[in-house]
């Protein structure tokens, strides 16, 4: 007894890390993944940086007034391997220490992105000391044998460079970040092969003559049910072959190339990410830039974390958490789809910056129980504290005790209108059959006759059988029953109001003008809000025609009757 007291009291004093908080971790709530910190869900109401303003604090200095007028509750930025390692095994931390430190003092959580060894493809953050030694850090080679600024990923040297810094980067934050300012780590960024599907060096050619390595072949036949549609098809083209080389188990094109090079890109960066988590065990993702526009491999970043590729980096890097989309084009629904699927928990990392992005951010929200959204380059604007997104996120704060409990459960939705050709969309929640249309659609306002409208969107919560919450901007609603020839929605009543601290405020009684004479609940375009809409069933009428008798004839009686 008495060396169990000694025990707990040195422990207490000389070993904080047995009483320190729980590290962020993800957790499932339903048929989504949330991320936890301090024991409770938390939603990434965010905005990433332009690639250079972390690399000056002084340039920074001038950045966090803007973050903090936008109430960001967190920032992604990005962490330059050629800055915190500028010599062989000499690190400086100071820039690491400059962002968590200002983060801290303006209550912001930090993403942090891993400028390692690919940036956008290229090795453009890499050292000088490994920029200038090619013959101990070979580059990929294209077809015509050019080599590209691209380190090579079957080179063990490359990797073991990064996975020193990275490590060394890790155990900074673990033994400096006393307030867990930093929640989350993204390894690399937009990994993938230009010019060509693959490297063609020689290590490389040698390597995909060779046999499909049995750690891949293992997952995708034990996981022959659940794999990506586009994967399980390219596959079954071939046979769903079970052994041979690349060629011969999944065809010769330069699709089968992509596979190959992906599986090498993911193999390399799960060296990296296995062990930065040994060190300090934070949430690790990857970040894709799409294949749009129809391109094919080698016009796009090839290879890298893709929708389409999902199992072999699932396969090969299990150390990686999820695979998110970095969405800069059209089909922005589309591309969340992709990435929302197989049990991957939904972020988005980067989006388009611009007045889009407030509708988007609703969308998310409803429709994917995303962990977070954080549009790129977030302080170039001129008016922080006036941007579109901010009146979206000031709502979704207020949201956030009720998403937390609601995320996952099949309750809510989320509507996007993007363009002009579509301009109305159905969704079912409950009995319940919601018509969504852009604000625009009613005529009601002179801007409608324009060629563009501006984007809108919204939020949809079923609070309970009959009751729902809309969140949103720009949108307009119809309702109806999902048994329309039994029963009709009508409008009990739609309060416009706020969320304080988890419990619903109403203020105006929306009826008459504000909701067309119980038509329909509104948002304008330009205005955002929170409206609680309840509906009841009331009987649909029926005519039913009878022939009956008249005084010289037959007539036709029409009978209304309500079943």
């Amino acid at each position: 007894m008495k060396y169990s007291l000694y025990f707990i009291i040195f422990s207490f004093f000389f070993l904080p890390d047995v009483f320190s908080q729980t590290l962020p971790y993800l957790k499932k709530q339903g048929n989504c993944t949330q991320l936890i910190i301090n024991e409770k869900p938390f939603f990434i109401l965010g905005g990433e940086l332009a690639n250079s303003s972390a690399s000056d604090a002084e340039y920074m200095n001038g950045i966090w007034p803007k973050l903090e007028a936008m109430k960001l509750n967190t920032v992604l930025a990005p962490v330059y391997w050629e800055l915190i390692e500028p010599k062989e095994n000499q690190f400086d931390f100071s820039l690491v220490d400059h962002m968590i430190e200002n983060a801290g003092k303006h209550k912001i959580k930090l993403v942090l992105l891993w400028f390692g060894s690919w940036k956008n493809s290229m090795s453009c953050y890499v050292p000088e000391w490994v920029k200038k030694d090619q013959k101990r850090f070979p580059r990929v080679k294209t077809s015509s044998g050019k080599t590209l600024e691209i380190l090579s990923p079957f080179i063990k040297e490359n990797w073991e460079a990064d996975k020193k810094a990275f490590v060394a980067l890790m155990k900074h934050i673990r033994e400096t970040d006393k307030n867990q300012t930093v929640i989350m780590i993204q390894v690399e960024n937009e990994i993938g092969m230009i010019e060509n599907a693959r490297d063609m060096s020689d290590i490389a050619n040698k390597l995909y003559a060779s046999e499909v390595p049995s750690e891949l072949i293992q997952y995708i036949l034990k996981n022959k049910k659940m794999l990506i549609p586009e994967f399980d098809q390219y596959w079954s083209k071939n046979g769903y072959k079970g052994k041979g080389t690349w060629e011969e188990v999944f065809g010769k094109d330069i699709y089968t190339e992509e596979i190959f090079q992906a599986w090498h890109f993911a193999r390399y960066t799960e060296e990296i990410t296995n062990a930065g988590k040994s060190v300090y065990n934070l949430p690790m993702y990857l970040n894709a830039a799409l294949n749009s526009r129809g391109r094919k491999p080698g016009e796009y970043p090839s290879a890298g974390p893709l929708a389409h590729l999902m199992d072999i980096w699932r396969a090969a890097a299990p150390s990686i958490d999820f695979l998110s989309p970095d969405i800069y084009d059209k089909g922005f629904e589309n591309w969340c789809t992709l990435y929302d699927r197989n049990n991957n928990p939904f972020f988005i990392p980067e989006a388009r910056r611009g007045p889009q992005t407030a509708a988007q951010a609703f969308y998310v929200f409803g429709a994917h129980n995303t962990i977070g959204f954080s549009p790129f380059s977030i302080e170039s604007t001129s008016d922080p504290a006036n941007e579109p997104l901010v009146k979206t996120y000031n709502i979704l704060y207020q949201l956030t005790p009720l998403l937390s409990e609601k995320q996952g459960k099949n309750v809510t939705a989320g509507v996007l209108f993007d363009e002009k050709e579509h301009p109305k969309k159905k969704i079912q929640l409950g009995e319940y059959v919601f018509e969504f249309a852009h604000d625009y659609t009613l005529g009601w306002s002179p801007e409608a006759k324009n060629e563009t409208w501006p984007e809108s969107g919204a939020l949809i919560i079923q609070m309970a059988p009959d009751e729902f919450l809309v969140a949103g901007t720009g949108i307009v609603a119809t309702f109806q029953t999902n048994t329309p020839e039994k029963n009709t929605a009508g409008i009990l009543s739609i309060d416009e109001g706020s969320y304080e601290k988890g419990q619903w405020t109403p203020q105006r009684r929306l009826n008459g003008d504000e909701n067309h004479q119980g038509r329909h609940l509104r948002i304008p375009v330009n205005q955002w809000g929170i409206q609680y809409l309840r509906l009841y069933k009331f009987f649909t009428p029926y005519s039913i025609n009878f022939l009956i008798p008249g005084s010289s004839t037959y007539r036709w009686q029409s009978y209304i009757l309500h079943l």
